[in-house]
This record gives structure tokens, C-alpha cells and sequence, in this order.
């Protein structure tokens, strides 16, 4: 069990030194592009100071100016809203299998993982927000299934970060580091899952949504990503962060929507876009607003905050997103039988 503290001022201080020298631009030039961002919701903040900077920046390069339509929903809700219609531009989802629902919808025609970071923008780590002083003394997941500890964790079926909250239970279960659970027992940590199902007393349809109620002071401990947490306490709450022994690394995707940026042809300003959110200035923000980033200078800048986690794995262990979209999340799979059985009680 570990208790984290974040230091705002370093991370603003590690985004203004990585931000260098990015200016306003001078007034003028012709012409507008345009920008149709379809996010999860967690970093809309983070996003709340990027988009200006990339703004500034554009108009700097090209004289032209650039308008955004930010769109923030549930990670699955998102992804299913593009599938059905909604021209995004660019997609910046919680996990990759929701990406690949686009994809696989023919919206996505090229390799979107085929860069140095695989696709991915930012990480995070699944956690739990305990009230002040944690008076239930809530270590590990072994804690969540006690009777009577009322729990917030969102709706799976429109939420990628409940997903990665299932997964970090089901896989440190699994993986033999929770007490009492013996590893490589999937009916051992189905009982868990049932028994933390049970203890779930409002399930949102985001992340963001989750951590908001939570806020308003329903439920004693929310499962949520680490940087919901760390965001939460450096705005004034003064809920404790927990990490796990073990917890699952979450992986958020971004990629870029080919038919729909074709169509628009917005594909030079999008993809501009893109390579601006994985430079140093714009993952230090992304760290500030407590995300794990994947560009190596501003990881390194922010690790020290950031500290190991004893058993840290990926959703590789389940044999990666495919895999997890048939066997945990597919109508009757893992998880539907456990809620099953919940509802049974």
C-alpha cells in the first residue's frame, strides 16, 4: 500500500520549461481548419490547456487559425458514437479496444499503433480513493470485500476506466498478489469480483462522472484511474490516494479517424495535432494534471512522483484487448456472469 502526495508546482514548473517558447503568433494570415476532438473524459482539463497552446502554435506555423470541437463522453459511449456517425477527427480513448472498434468499422484505415509509442498518448494506473485519514483502513483489493464498504466504480458497458478497474482486480487475483486468493484460480477471483460487485453502490457511465460523486461525498472509496485522484487533491479534496500492490497499467489510445479527417480535409492539421501532444511541452501537461506520459524526457522529469507499483502488468497478461472483448466483456462473459450472480444475492 502506498499513500501519494503530487507537488503541483513541480509539474507547472516542468511544463513551463519544456514549453519553451511557444508564442501567440501575429495576427493575420487567411483561412480556418477546423478540429473534431472525441475524447474520454478524464483529460478534458488537460486538453482545457493544450488545445490553446496548439492554437498559439498553428497560427505561429501556418498563419492560419484552427477551431476545436471537443466532444467528451464515457471512453465506449465515444467510440460508439463515432462508429454510428459522429465525425471525429481524432479519437483520444481510455483503451485500445475501443479504438479498434472504429478500426474495425473501416473508419480507421491505417496502422494507428505503428508509431514509438504504440499508439498510446498518456498512461495511468488503477487505483482507489479513500476519505481522509482512509478510515476503513482500505489497503488492497482484498479490503474491497468486506460487507458494508460502499464502493463507486463506473459502468463498464459505456466506460473504458471501469473496464481497467475490473481488469486490475481480476488480474492481481489471478496473478496470485492478493491475500487469501490463490493465483491462476479464475474461480477464486470471480469471488472477488462478485464480492467487490456487491459493495458497488453507484455505477456512472464515466470515469469523470464517478470521481464527481465521490466528490459530493457518496460512497466510502472509489475505484478510479490514479490521476483522478491526484487531480482531485491538488483542486482542495482532501481524499487519500492508494495504490494496490497490484494493479494494471492503463494504456490510453489516440489515433486519427481517416475517413473522417479525408472528408473534411483536416488530415494536416490533425495530424499536426497529434505530433504536438506526444512533444515534451504537451506530456508535461498531461503530467501535471496527473497522467503518466509516455515521451521519455517528461517521463523522466515526473517518475520521481510517480513511484513502482510491486506488481505492475499490462492487458497483455489477458493476451491483449481481443481476447479481453470476447472472453471478460462479450455478451455472457466474465463479467456478465459475476453480475449475474450479484443480482442473484
Amino acid at each position: 500500500m502506498k499513500q501519494i502526495k503530487i507537488f503541483t508546482l513541480f509539474f507547472i514548473s516542468v511544463a513551463m520549461a519544456l514549453a519553451g517558447c511557444t508564442g501567440g503568433g501575429a495576427e493575420g494570415g487567411s483561412g480556418t481548419d477546423r478540429i473534431v476532438l472525441a475524447a474520454y473524459t478524464t483529460p478534458r482539463e488537460a486538453y482545457g490547456q493544450l488545445i490553446p497552446l496548439f492554437q498559439s502554435q498553428w497560427l505561429a506555423e501556418t498563419g492560419r487559425r484552427v477551431v476545436f470541437e471537443e466532444s467528451y463522453l464515457g471512453s465506449g459511449a465515444q467510440s460508439r458514437a463515432v462508429v454510428e456517425g459522429f465525425e471525429a477527427d481524432i479519437v483520444a480513448l481510455s483503451l485500445a479496444a475501443d479504438v479498434n472498434r472504429i478500426k474495425q468499422a473501416g473508419l480507421i484505415t491505417h496502422d494507428w499503433q505503428q508509431n514509438d509509442h504504440n499508439g498510446f498518448v498518456t498512461t495511468s494506473v488503477v487505483a482507489f480513493a479513500v476519505r481522509k485519514g482512509n478510515p476503513l483502513q482500505i489497503q488492497d483489493w482484498s479490503d474491497l470485500r468486506r460487507p458494508g464498504i460502499e464502493i463507486l466504480t463506473p459502468n463498464p458497458k459505456m466506460s473504458g476506466g471501469a473496464m481497467w478497474n475490473i481488469l486490475g482486480a481480476y488480474g492481481a487475483a489471478l496473478r496470485g498478489n492478493i491475500d487469501g486468493i490463490p493465483g491462476e484460480d479464475p474461480e477464486a477471483a470471480m469471488m472477488l469480483l462478485k464480492d467487490i460487485l456487491r459493495n458497488v453502490s453507484v455505477m456512472d457511465q464515466s470515469a469523470r462522472d464517478s470521481i464527481v460523486n465521490y466528490e459530493m461525498g457518496i460512497g466510502d472509496l472509489a475505484i478510479t484511474y490514479e490521476n483522478e485522484v491526484l487531480v482531485g487533491r491538488n483542486s482542495g479534496q482532501d481524499y487519500e490516494l492508494i495504490l494496490p500492490a497490484s494493479t494494471i497499467l492503463i494504456e490510453n489510445p489516440i489515433a486519427i479517424v481517416d475517413v473522417n479527417v479525408d472528408k473534411h480535409g483536416s488530415r494536416e492539421v490533425t495530424e499536426a495535432f497529434l505530433d504536438f501532444l506526444l512533444t515534451p511541452e504537451a506530456q508535461a501537461i498531461f503530467a501535471q494534471h496527473g497522467l503518466r506520459v509516455v515521451n521519455p524526457e517528461a517521463a523522466a522529469a515526473s517518475a520521481e512522483f510517480y513511484p513502482e507499483i510491486d506488481d505492475l502488468f499490462t492487458v497483455d497478461f489477458f493476451v491483449g484487448w481481443d481476447q479481453v472483448m470476447i472472453e471478460i466483456f462479450g455478451d455472457g462473459g466474465l463479467y456478465d456472469q459475476v453480475l449475474l450472480q450479484v443480482h442473484r444475492r
